[in-house]
């Protein structure tokens, strides 16, 4: 009896076994998914036997070969895409290529020695559709990337929604990347009264820097020594940090710009610089003998991600930045998108002073440019800049406001 239970209970397993692998069989044969990143390569392509790939990508209005499947900047089109066997066109074979996980879908895939033919159309990136809709911005002027960066004034519809926040564009920059600036939390579908307004327009409250004995003191980061240094994070640098960490580092591999990066202007008006001497930075001479502000920046004085000298792509607004809105210097303006009716730190260094202090300008909570010392507390407010190849909807209005696709 024991016996007879066993055989009973090996053909039982074998059968199973036996229905796994015609499941598995008929599976393979109705829809095979490949792995595959390069075309024209029939070694690489198994699964195919000797089927062959070509790829096709938009050029303007034409399409041309390309030597591999594009990775990003396309999107595949299943309509214009087929296989051939011979010079007959295989109507009842359907084709799909996942450009996320790069893999390539034919259905059915029960014939030899077919081609397949994918097209891959340009796709507009994240700037390229903010400046197509209607609600683009319209001022421009060449930034320090030597192209033109097109930034919004007044009080334009210019929300996105990403991460969970609510922010307002600033500008386009020259390289493509969207910066913008953190406006509040996104608990509804559409921004309220609290995400225009007031304190939950801003992360919290901190110093610029803990001391402000020093004139290096006034970069976000420094050296500790020289008017141009890094290395250092300023107090809050190290808020700003702590704050990316917590709520956007893991959407910067496919979506934050790591290179555009942020001006913390350190060259002066006029003179020469020492830690402890009398001296106003350029940005005064800029925006308050002149107003004259500019998007322009000296090299040594680009912080980024990319070139080392931040530890993650967060920053603050310039001042440039906020008077190109119509925040000036001592002129009252609460019809700027950059009014909160807060006082928050702007990156852009203001003076020093033999005295003991050095300072930095902040958009004032009447909506103008002032200066504060350092170890003042007032508003925090992140910057960041979108990859320009992020894909986007919406147009940017607060009942319809732009979001990044994905997220």
């Amino acid at each position: 009896m024991k016996i007879k239970g066993l055989k009973r209970n090996v053909i039982g397993a074998l059968i199973v076994i036996i229905l796994i692998l015609c499941i598995g069989l008929l599976m393979k044969n109705d829809n095979n998914t490949l792995n595959n990143t390069s075309i024209n390569e029939e070694s690489i392509i198994e699964e195919l036997d000797e089927n062959l790939i070509g790829a096709y990508i938009q050029q303007g209005e034409e399409y041309v070969k390309a030597d591999t499947i594009p990775t990003s900047g396309y999107e595949f089109n299943a309509e214009k895409s087929y296989c051939k066997m011979g010079d007959v066109i295989q109507e009842d074979i359907t084709l799909f290529y996942d450009m996320n996980t790069q893999t390539l879908t034919v259905n059915p895939i029960t014939k030899n020695k077919i081609k397949c033919y994918l097209y891959f159309d340009e796709k507009a990136s994240g700037s390229e559709y903010i400046l197509a809709s209607p609600n683009a911005p319209t001022s421009h002027t060449t930034d320090w990337t030597g192209k033109e960066s097109y930034y919004y004034t007044g009080n334009p519809d210019n929300w996105i929604q990403f991460a969970g926040f609510y922010w307002r564009i600033i500008r386009i920059n020259g390289d493509g990347s969207i910066r913008m600036i953190y406006q509040g939390v996104a608990d509804s579908p559409t921004p309220d009264e609290t995400n225009e307004t007031g304190a939950g327009t801003q992360i919290g409250t901190g110093v610029f820097n803990n001391s402000a004995n020093r004139s290096y003191y006034v970069g976000l980061v420094h050296d500790g020594s020289s008017q141009h240094g890094y290395g250092i994070n300023s107090t809050i640098m190290n808020t700003l940090n702590n704050w990316y960490n917590s709520n956007l580092a893991r959407y910067e591999i496919n979506y934050i710009d790591k290179k555009a990066g942020f001006c913390s202007d350190r060259n002066l008006q006029s003179g020469s610089w020492s830690a402890t001497g009398n001296h106003t930075y350029a940005a005064y001479g800029r925006l308050i003998n002149s107003n004259n502000p500019n998007l322009q920046c000296s090299d040594v004085d680009i912080l980024s991600k990319e070139n080392g000298r931040l530890p993650y792509p967060i920053g603050l607004v310039t001042a440039d930045e906020a008077a190109l809105t119509g925040i000036t210097w001592n002129n009252a303006n609460t019809g700027s998108y950059l009014y909160t009716g807060q006082n928050y730190w702007t990156i852009t260094p203001y003076g020093a002073a033999s005295e003991g202090w050095a300072g930095v300008f902040y958009v004032s909570m009447n909506g103008n440019l002032y200066w504060y010392r350092l170890f003042i507390s007032v508003g925090i407010r992140p910057v960041i800049n979108l990859r320009a190849d992020v894909s986007l909807s919406g147009s940017g209005t607060t009942s319809d406001p732009f979001k990044v696709v994905g997220t």
